[in-house]
């Protein structure tokens, strides 16, 4: 989609920006919005460069430097800690070869932290993507990722 149509679907008030934001990361292949991004959507709402800058800079969804094609978070919340979610980082880093907010080399995923992921009862978890996946072990993370490797290789054939 081109970002012009994307703005256009919303009046240029402030209210819209998650939204509008949401949309331009999303349509980009690399899962990131751009300087450029930034400054169209402040001219588009007219607001300073700044205003939205601060708002993509707090949130942890958004990212200012390219990411992979799957964007692996794992949850760093309290709950998900006591659950011994640092291992399940650490078993992620060691598996992908990439350190928390590295991208794998063949750009395939994006290894990140994320505060909550709103699934306490399932702790520790994770998501790649928009999917869940909780009550994670090693034998479940190695599984998982076979899956989305295998799809990889799939659509390189």
């Amino acid at each position: 989609m081109i970002k012009e149509d994307i703005l256009h679907k919303y009046p240029p008030e402030i209210e819209n920006v998650l939204l509008i934001l949401h949309e331009f990361q999303n349509s980009n292949p690399h899962h990131y919005l751009s300087e450029n991004d930034l400054a169209m959507i402040a001219a588009y709402l007219n607001v300073p460069y700044s205003s939205i800058y601060g708002v993509v800079s707090y949130y942890s969804m958004f990212s200012l430097m390219p990411r992979g094609w799957h964007i692996i978070r794992v949850c760093n919340s309290p709950v998900c800690q006591m659950a011994e979610s640092n291992a399940i980082l650490s078993k992620l880093g060691c598996h992908l070869g990439i350190d928390p907010g590295a991208t794998t080399a063949d750009g395939a995923f994006t290894l990140e932290t994320s505060e909550c992921l709103g699934q306490c009862d399932s702790a520790p978890g994770m998501s790649i993507d928009e999917q869940y996946y909780g009550n994670l072990t090693a034998k479940k993370i190695e599984t998982i990722l076979q899956k989305y490797q295998d799809k990889i290789r799939g659509q390189g054939e």
